[in-house]
């Protein structure tokens, strides 16, 4: 890749591994389903008077929104903020790889190779210890929605793997403009006008920043630097970049938020990445074993 992709691709990097430390303060002043609604209102608005429509049908547009939008950051702002930690979010919710093959063979009918199902063997031993090292009923349920939220990430994966290529920038913007009106209506049941009112009339600059990081920088520059990577070339080369997503998570939520980790849950964190990169270099692996043979 040229130098200005090679850049392009660190920016994705660094705006998606910070994501999790900005959701952490941001839900440290504005309750989960609320974050939703301002996040997606921000990126929808005022952008999609300027943003041409996708060119996807309506249905098309309706599920890439409730799943890779609305379901994904339900599950994931409702798990940081019932304890998970932020780091480990990071790392769990990379298990959409092993999801979207699984999902794509069930769905697709693609294949899935052995090294795809070594990979999804390993990354399991991988979150168990993760979640043994854990303890109460929080924790568990951090855990398990980060699960639903990389659930949710590989169901929209299926939903835009058959669309082709299209400008990203007009799917992120107008893709935005459906989660804001589920999210409000939640928020309103779930966590009350008064506590809507209270977090948006007390809100610092932490929470604004967080907002409009998470919104700008993390959706709309993000995915649209992404996309154009993808489109210019061969997602052989551009997805195991990913890889790093969860570095920048760990590492940066030991610098910024403090968070320690037990030894049990480095270990696990090294096998699930062992995992996914089996799962990503594994045909290439296996065709150069073949080939030396």
């Amino acid at each position: 890749m040229p130098a200005k992709d090679w850049l392009a691709a660190l920016v994705v990097i660094v705006a998606w591994g910070l994501n999790f430390v900005v959701i952490k303060l941001g839900l440290s002043e504005i309750p989960p389903l609320l974050l939703g609604v301002l996040r997606f209102s921000l990126v929808a608005f005022p952008a999609v008077f300027f943003v041409k429509r996708p060119a996807v049908s309506l249905r098309v547009l309706f599920l890439y929104s409730l799943t890779l939008s609305l379901g994904q950051f339900i599950f994931l702002f409702t798990a940081i903020y019932v304890g998970m930690p932020a780091g480990l979010a990071s790392l769990v919710l990379q298990s959409q790889a092993f999801f979207t093959v699984l999902m794509a063979a069930i769905f697709l009918g693609e294949r899935v190779h052995r090294h795809n199902i070594l990979g999804i063997a390993i990354a399991v031993v991988g979150l168990g210890l993760i979640q043994g090292a854990e303890t109460g009923s929080a924790s568990l349920l951090g855990f398990v929605l980060v699960l639903l939220a990389a659930l949710s990430w590989a169901a929209g994966n299926i939903i835009t793997k058959g669309v082709g290529k299209i400008d990203m920038l007009s799917l992120v913007v107008w893709g935005a403009l459906i989660p804001p009106v589920p999210f409000a209506i939640l928020s309103w049941i779930f966590e009350g006008p008064e506590t809507i009112r209270a977090s948006l009339a007390g809100i610092s600059y932490v929470g604004v920043l967080s907002v409009v990081y998470l919104a700008l920088i993390a959706s709309v520059v993000g995915y649209v630097l992404w996309g154009r990577l993808l489109s210019r070339h061969p997602a052989s080369k551009v997805a195991p970049l990913s890889l790093l997503i969860p570095v920048i998570g760990l590492l940066s939520s030991v610098w910024f938020l403090g968070e320690q980790l037990a030894l049990i849950q480095w270990l696990g964190g090294v096998i699930v990445m062992l995992g996914l990169a089996l799962n990503v270099f594994g045909q290439s692996f296996w065709n150069w074993l073949r080939r030396a043979g």
